[in-house]
């Protein structure tokens, strides 16, 4: 067993009750909660940025949708953290219709250049695709997304939605914390990249906190976006930018593939935890290993064991094993095969899989369901909720960072990497294929009881994503925590080789267990006992922002401490 590694800051916490870890001075409110829900009559918006958040309120207050500020908050966040998104990535949401009392899904991924095949990966003696430069870039579905969004629920213009981040990225705005730490990290890798160092450094480094930051050149992109509409993006002069940009720099994305794409309305599917219906969006998205784990951990009384128990954390790991051994093996773009949601998803086979968990040992080594059993860093999320009822629930990314450090000269944004995510395995469901959509990471989601909704959620951050939807319908629900404490619990990660990579079992020791501070030491000594390796790593645990429906009128709104973000309403 790998022994557990301390740091001066756990042997601090041992020492502490676990229920006055994280905010034992606050006047009011439970153990951990920075700081109070917010609470607002009319409308709410919760973005991973402060500014984000009040143009969304703004747009509102101006007479715009729920998806006018959506878009809005989503493309100052591209010029804002651009760390984690951008007009170059993809975009996936919930939406939820006041009107026809309906959830509405949209897969905004865009899909793998039709020039690049898997014999060019093999010819260059590839065995994964690489996480920079041109090979990993795909067509960025954002823009589309917005325009497909705003068709079926805008109410102003896109150009009034876009001009709060035009204004900002022409007259600057001071950089965040976070945000500049992740910049700081990123402009080594990628300054190599053509177009990068040109448009996101100042003088070769990153800006600072606080630091003024303009982005002229994506002030121009995003003007030509609002007077010519989704296809000067992808049919106009942005679109032949870009194909003579991949074109001299030994890529593969053309004005073809731009020209092709499309995103997909699809339609939100859902498991129910507790009488509670938890709903994501199907693949080529991982949302439903959520709601695996869910399935797994609803016959076990969480409740009665308490949070931060080793029973609690055990049972979560075990249950995140089974579902990332399918998600391994079965996700992928639905275009390209069949695929066995529906199995994957219901309550008999998670009584089928449920057999594999053990109360008392940590599994080495987990399999996938084999096709018989089944026949039948970075990102951001944000959610906005208005007057009328409308709730959004939005991810957006460009995958690794900053993304593949690609920025064409002239447009101001940087392309998503997200291709790296396709297996150079012929055979395999994620396997690269030109024209198809990698398996994607980011997730937006939802919840409604009885058919109404109750929360709008979301926690961006890789592998960690479902991971955090379960353990944040566990503190909701199983652990009766509100919904600002939900977010600022301490986390769980499970780190076991069960990315779609072709490998779909968990790691022979059994993968590694990263409590975040907070979990006492008794935990930690009783899983270890079960089996489990444990350590401890300051992130990524990923961040969440939520928006509640206030039985008593109104909404909630959370937004949690690890990030810049920020929830507010009117």
């Amino acid at each position: 067993m790998r022994p557990i590694r301390l740091s001066a800051t756990f042997a601090c916490v041992c020492s502490i009750p676990l229920m006055a870890v994280h905010a034992a001075d606050r006047v009011t409110g439970k153990p951990f909660a920075t700081r109070s829900e917010v609470y607002a009559p009319h409308a709410m918006a919760a973005t991973s940025h402060p500014l984000a958040t009040q143009i969304a309120l703004d747009v509102m207050q101006d007479g715009g949708s729920a998806v006018d500020a959506a878009i809005a908050a989503n493309a100052a966040l591209g010029l804002m953290e651009p760390t984690g998104n951008g007009i170059g990535g993809d975009l996936f949401a919930i939406v939820w219709d006041p009107k026809t009392k309906k959830l509405h899904g949209y897969n905004g991924s865009g899909r793998s250049p039709k020039s690049l095949t898997l014999a060019e990966f093999q010819k260059r003696g590839l065995t994964d695709i690489p996480p920079h430069g041109p090979l990993p870039v795909s067509v960025p579905g954002t823009v589309d997304a917005w325009f497909a969004l705003h068709e079926k629920f805008g109410r102003k213009p896109i150009a009034d939605d876009l001009a709060p981040a035009i204004r900002y990225a022409r007259e600057g705005h001071p950089v965040h914390e976070v945000i500049a730490y992740y910049w700081n990290l990123s402009v080594p890798r990628l300054s190599k990249w053509p177009g990068f160092k040109e448009q996101f450094t100042i003088d070769g480094r990153a800006p600072k906190r606080g630091e003024t930051w303009k982005n002229p050149n994506l002030a121009d992109t995003l003007e030509k976006i609002a007077r010519g509409g989704r296809d000067t993006f992808y049919k106009g002069d942005t679109a032949r930018s870009i194909d003579a940009y991949f074109k001299a720099n030994d890529g593969f994305l053309s004005y073809d593939d731009l020209a092709a794409h499309t995103g997909e309305w699809v339609e939100p599917v859902s498991t129910n935890y507790r009488g509670y219906d938890v709903w994501e969006l199907p693949p080529n998205s991982q949302g439903i290993a959520a709601l695996q784990i869910l399935n797994l951990l609803e016959p076990y009384d969480l409740k009665k064991y308490g949070f931060g128990s080793s029973e609690h954390v055990h049972l979560f790991v075990e249950a995140k094993k089974l579902a990332f051994a399918d998600r391994a093996r079965w996700y992928a773009d639905p275009a390209f095969g069949t695929l066995p949601v529906s199995k994957l998803i219901s309550k008999d086979y998670a009584r089928q899989r449920g057999k594999l968990m053990s109360v008392d040992r940590a599994a080495r080594e987990v399999q996938p369901a084999t096709p018989q059993e089944l026949d039948e860093g970075d990102t951001i999320y944000m959610t906005v909720a208005d007057a009328d009822g409308m709730m959004v629930s939005l991810i957006q990314s460009n995958y690794r960072g900053m993304g593949s450090g690609m920025a064409v000269p002239g447009l101001g944004f940087i392309f998503q990497d997200r291709g790296e995510m396709f297996v150079l395995k012929e055979g395999h469901p994620n396997s690269y294929a030109p024209g198809k959509r990698p398996f994607q990471t980011i997730i937006p989601a939802f919840v409604t009881k009885d058919g109404k909704p109750w929360l709008s959620f979301g926690v961006m951050g890789g592998g960690m994503q479902p991971q955090a939807h379960a353990q944040i319908m566990m503190n909701l629900v199983d652990f009766g925590m509100n919904l600002q404490e939900a977010g600022d619990a301490p986390r769980i990660q499970h780190d076991g080789s069960t990315e779609p990579t072709g490998q779909a079992t968990v790691m022979s020791d059994g993968g590694e267990v990263d409590l975040e501070t907070g979990y006492p030491y008794e935990t930690v000594r009783a899983l270890m006992r079960k089996g489990h390796s444990v350590q401890f790593s300051d992130g990524p645990y990923g961040g969440y922002q939520a928006i509640m429906v206030n039985p008593q009128g109104g909404y909630i709104g959370a937004s949690e401490s690890r990030k810049d973000g920020h929830a507010a309403g009117y």
